[in-house]
């Protein structure tokens, strides 16, 4: 690992503003962090929602003073989107850009300017939870105007358990981020957590219908943590403290793991 000269914390960071529009303009050019990023969470609730049948029929098996009673299906699944939101850019677009700097070099060229490898790094970071958080809001808007999804219970709950499952995600990104030594290799082992993640986080068994053994693994992943924390909230009357904590120590134990890890060549 090629060591890389300290630099005096404000020379480090002088250009940032300009590094960060830079970086935001070449990221807006590749049309598929954009889409995967923002919008592909929404197809997907579009998409479950007006092609698979009985989505948007009310629920009345369950008993009656189920909090599930009444609620449409499509609505149950809401919760899981949102996570989905939080993990794509976290996990699989950053990951990648990084990756691919440094396998061609950027960052280490960059430790000869004034501006650190820290800055590219950071801009990312920056760009991709902007950007996951306009794809939240956008689904959140479709699922008002399209379904009538109701409003949290627990609004406060929602924005913990939105707030803890961005950062263990981007934590869990920056570690893959850290390790991968090309484009290729960052792309294999982000997709091969991403999707085990989905599954026990409910994309395909939403809500009540989801088996309680996905359940159980679920709760101990930070996306599954992350989609029962904010299912509770919209939902229930409880409070999922396993669920919070279990991404609390993913972002307080995985954070200085990719810190210490972080290769720039």
């Amino acid at each position: 690992m090629t060591a890389i000269a300290p630099a005096r914390p404000s020379a480090g960071w002088r250009g940032f503003g300009r590094l960060l529009t830079t970086e935001a303009k070449v990221w807006l050019r590749d049309y598929a962090s954009p889409f995967f990023g923002i919008v592909f969470p929404t197809i997907i609730l579009l998409g479950v929602g007006y092609f698979i049948p009985g989505m948007r029929d009310p629920i009345l098996d369950a008993p009656s003073d189920s909090v599930w009673y009444g609620l449409t299906p499509i609505a149950t699944f809401l919760p899981t989107v949102l996570a989905m939101a939080i993990g794509t850019a976290a996990l699989t677009v950053m990951p990648v850009t990084v990756a691919t700097y440094r396998e061609k070099g950027v960052l280490r060229r960059l430790s000869t300017t004034p501006m650190r490898p820290q800055g590219i790094v950071a801009s990312h970071l920056i760009i991709n939870i902007v950007t996951t958080l306009v794809g939240i809001a956008l689904a959140l808007v479709v699922a008002q105007v399209a379904f009538g999804v109701p409003v949290p219970t627990q609004l406060g709950v929602v924005v913990l358990a939105a707030a803890l499952g961005l950062c263990a995600m981007f934590a869990l990104g920056m570690l893959v981020a850290a390790v991968a030594p090309r484009a290729s290799a960052a792309n294999a082992i982000a997709m091969s957590i991403y999707f085990p993640m989905l599954l026990v986080a409910g994309l395909w068994t939403p809500g009540p219908i989801m088996p309680e053994l996905l359940r159980q693994i679920g709760q101990f992943t930070p996306l599954g943590a992350a989609a029962q924390a904010l299912t509770e909230g919209w939902f229930e009357s409880g409070f999922p403290t396993l669920q919070l904590v279990v991404m609390a120590v993913y972002t307080v134990v995985l954070v200085p793991l990719a810190v210490r890890l972080f290769r720039w060549t």
